[in-house]
Order: C-alpha cells, then sequence, then structure tokens
C-alpha cells in the first residue's frame, strides 16, 4: 500500500470517529485541533479569521497560497478538478465543514433522533448544517461523490446558502437545479458533478446519504479541512488555508504582487533584461524597486499601510 494510500485511510478512519462519537464537535475538541490559531474565535471554537484579511484574500492566486502552505509542511491542502458556476469568480470565505457517508438506515435513524428531539434541529439532515451558516461562511460538503440519487443541494438550499453567506460552496458531490442556482449571480462554487435526481432520506425506505459530522474534520479530495480554515477558490482549483497562516499567504501574495508590477513595468521600459528580473535580483533592482515604492505607495493596489510595513522591513 502507497503512502498516499494509508495516510488516507488512517485519515479516514479517524475522521469516522470523530464524527461517529460526536456528530457536532464540541468547542473544546475544535480548539484542542486547531492550537496554532491564537486569535478570535466564534462560540463554538470556530476560529475567525478577520474580515480585512478575507477582503484581501480575494486577489491572492492559488500558486501564492500554495507556495506559502508547501513551505510550511502543508502539503495536502489543494483540490481541483471541479466544476463550477461563475468560474471567473474568487471565492473566499470561513470553512463551515459536513460530513456525508453513504446511508445506513440504523445510524441515520439514531442521528435523527438525537437531532429532532435534543438538539432541536428541524427537517432533514440535508439542511442541519446550512441553519447554522452566518456572513462570509462557505459550505464545504464532502458528499463523498455521490451523483446518481445524490444531490442534497439544490435551487432551493441554494437561496438559502447565498441568503445566509453571501458565498457559494465547494461541494464534492452533485449538484442539482445548476439553471436555478445560476441565476443567484454570487454564487460562485465548485462541485463535482450534475445530476437532475436528488437524494433519498428515508430510513424506512430509500436512503441515499447520512450526516455524520459537523464541523468536524473533513476531506475533500486530497484535501484536509478544518472549521475556519479560509478557503480561496478561483481558476477551477481550491485550496484550503489554515486559519493561522492566512496573514502570511495575504503579505506575501501582496509582496509578490508590488515586485511583479514594478519587474514587468521595467521589462516594458527595457531598463533590465528578462534574465535580471526572472532570477535573485541584484543590489541595483532591489533598491530601484524600494524607491520606487517609497515615491508611488498611495497608487499601489495595496494598502499605504501595508507598504509602509514593507518598506520598514527593508535597508534601502
Amino acid at each position: 500500500m502507497s503512502k498516499i494510500k494509508s495516510y488516507l485511510l488512517i485519515l479516514s478512519c479517524t475522521f469516522c470517529f470523530l464524527s461517529t462519537n460526536a456528530q457536532q464537535i464540541s468547542k473544546e475538541e475544535l480548539i484542542f485541533l486547531t492550537p496554532e490559531w491564537k486569535g478570535e474565535r466564534y462560540s463554538d471554537g470556530r476560529p475567525k479569521v478577520s474580515d480585512e484579511l478575507l477582503e484581501r484574500m480575494k486577489l491572492v492566486t492559488l500558486e501564492e497560497a500554495w507556495a506559502v502552505l508547501r513551505n510550511e509542511n502543508y502539503n495536502y491542502q489543494f483540490e481541483d478538478g471541479w466544476m463550477t458556476i461563475n468560474p471567473d469568480s474568487v471565492l473566499v470565505g470561513r470553512a463551515v465543514t459536513a460530513t456525508f457517508m453513504p446511508g445506513r438506515p440504523d445510524i441515520h435513524r439514531v442521528i435523527d433522533d438525537r437531532g429532532h428531539n435534543k438538539d432541536k434541529r428541524i427537517k432533514s439532515q440535508n439542511s442541519w448544517t446550512i441553519d447554522m451558516l452566518i456572513k462570509g461562511d462557505v459550505y464545504v460538503v464532502d458528499q463523498f461523490g455521490a451523483h446518481v440519487d445524490g444531490p442534497t443541494i439544490g435551487d432551493n438550499l441554494g437561496n438559502s446558502i447565498y441568503a445566509k453567506t453571501g458565498n457559494g460552496i465547494v461541494y464534492n458531490g452533485a449538484l442539482r437545479d445548476i439553471s436555478g442556482l445560476k441565476e443567484l449571480g454570487a454564487f460562485t462554487s465548485f462541485f463535482r458533478s450534475y445530476h437532475p435526481s436528488h437524494h433519498l432520506n428515508n430510513p424506512d425506505g430509500r436512503l441515499n446519504t447520512t450526516l455524520t459530522g459537523i464541523n468536524t474534520p473533513t476531506r475533500i479530495g486530497m484535501a484536509t479541512v478544518m472549521p475556519g480554515d479560509i478557503v480561496l477558490g478561483r481558476d477551477g482549483g481550491v485550496i484550503f488555508i489554515p486559519p493561522h497562516l492566512a496573514e502570511k499567504v495575504v503579505k506575501t501574495s501582496e509582496v509578490v504582487r508590488l515586485r511583479d508590477m514594478f519587474g514587468h513595468q521595467r521589462l516594458r521600459e527595457q531598463k533590465y533584461t528578462p534574465g535580471e528580473i526572472d532570477n535573485r535580483w541584484s543590489d541595483e533592482i532591489e533598491k530601484d524597486f524600494s524607491e520606487r515604492l517609497r515615491a508611488n505607495r498611495d497608487q499601489l493596489p495595496v494598502s499605504e499601510e501595508q507598504v509602509k510595513e514593507l518598506l520598514e522591513q527593508r535597508t534601502w
């Protein structure tokens, strides 16, 4: 068995344990599993990266985010191969996770009973996590790639998700009602497939899915996702950024953006050769870059505060 397969097997077993022993993860367990995050949290323990960072994250590329995470040894945070709604838009928000498994009547019944009678949840399991969503969230769902009779989201739940979050979804399974979801306009979403059927939710008859985890760690393809991770979806791919690395990703991206702008302009002006710009910059180029930042700090696509911070770190 390969190392990757062994990793996924262990990961799946771990997540099953977490999910079936505590369908909605406890605040204490979520804090335990996100020890690197030192900032604000929601009342349930989910890390709360600031709105200001989320806004800046919208300009980050997948390449920039991936490079930062790889350098920090986070090697399983990216997943591609998606179908998309609004493929030219960018999806950014805080992850709220849901994990479904193929339907099993005995487990489904006890989860239903506890959800309805103890936790006071209403209707079917596919709406329970949606009821918890708030502005800035992204609903991240492991639907185990379910296709025929698998969709748990169509235009009705899609409207609810969008109204609550202002965002779309990352959905490891099939959607239905694609035309209705497209009418939402800004419902930027990533999903595996389309099928006109719908999930079946009767444990005494046909049953296709059972909700086994709410805000537990989950797996989306080859990516590990924690509640509170920052979702960055664009250009056909999705990366899940641990909250304690979100600021580093944004700041690294902003530096790269400024350096790229400077390098491209100097190439158009033919002041430097491609070889000089495309390799480690000389002291002369670095000095030129710093002087340009100082002279144009109020005209750059990065806040003056961030430019000031960058300049304070430089010796030129």
